[in-house]
């Protein structure tokens, strides 16, 4: 058995194709990111993966609507979304395929 923290991974993500991880693989992201109340994160959207958001516990706000506990958000690419932590609130997120470097802001174009 192997042991391992969420602590020592970057903003939670813990599968994927970067470091540190526990496995490494481009298929899919998964992390366990944890938001203290009033976290924000900007309008964006990605081109390739699709991200499924889980909510653990807690309440957040994404495009306007609120989600609590339980709820699960599936974000297709082109999809635009915020993010606010509208209470200390834990999430599961998955991306799928794994795709670094494909978060775009809302409005921005092509490079």
């Amino acid at each position: 058995m192997k042991e391992a923290s969420l602590n020592d991974m970057v903003r939670g993500w813990f599968v994927g194709n970067f470091e540190p991880v526990l496995i490494r693989t481009g298929d899919l992201e998964i992390a366990v990111k944890e938001y203290k109340k009033g976290d924000y994160e900007e309008a964006h959207y990605h081109k390739i993966a699709e991200e499924i958001t889980v909510v653990v516990y807690g309440r957040v706000r994404m495009r306007g609507k609120e989600y609590g506990k339980g709820d699960i958000i599936i974000i297709e690419p082109g999809d635009v979304t915020d993010f606010e932590a509208l209470e200390d609130t834990a999430c599961t997120v998955v991306k799928y395929p794994g795709a670094l470097n494909d978060k775009y802001r809302e409005g921005e174009q092509d490079a």
